[in-house]
């Protein structure tokens, strides 16, 4: 249904200054510029990309470019934390589902995670569904860097 594809570092430079990808890709498919200002910070102090670039969310027969998911930084004392998100056109056909499964397996492929986490606004219905449905476990709530309150779920990864 999908693959997911690394945005090349030219890309992401033009995202964080909020300028046009140099590729075609679904309107609100792309990440936001203060996710790729952010990405290229890490990369800066010596993150892996692995756990900072973006991955864009590719329709595997068409090409389309639907979304985008990532690790937020590296693992934690096991932890890796991912945010994703999917333009308006490609919701409620299990896009994010399949990101966020790609995802989970990429991190339990590391060696370095035992739990995937994600920070969902409250309001985030859909998004709390996908989590629900793939497993994650409903920890709480919690102020995430930017301020924001949001709800911690969990997923364990299989050693």
């Amino acid at each position: 249904m999908i693959d997911l594809a690394p945005l090349d570092l030219p890309n992401l430079r033009r995202l964080a200054a909020a300028e046009a990808a140099d590729f075609q890709a679904t309107e609100g498919a792309l990440p936001p510029a203060h996710v790729a200002a952010r990405a290229l910070a890490q990369l800066e102090s010596g993150v892996a990309p692995d756990w900072c670039v973006p991955y864009l969310i590719v329709a595997r027969e068409s090409g389309e470019i639907l979304g985008g998911c990532r690790f937020k930084g590296e693992p934690v004392d096991g932890r890796v934390e991912i945010g994703y998100g999917v333009a308006r056109s490609a919701r409620r056909r299990g896009v994010a589902t399949a990101a966020v499964v790609r995802m989970i397996g990429l991190a339990a492929d590391s060696g370095l995670v035992r739990y995937v986490d994600a920070h969902i606004l409250p309001d985030n219905i859909a998004s709390s569904r996908v989590v629900s449905r793939l497993g994650f476990s409903r920890l709480g709530t919690v102020v995430d860097p930017d301020g924001e309150l949001v709800v911690h779920w969990a997923y364990r990864v299989a050693v």
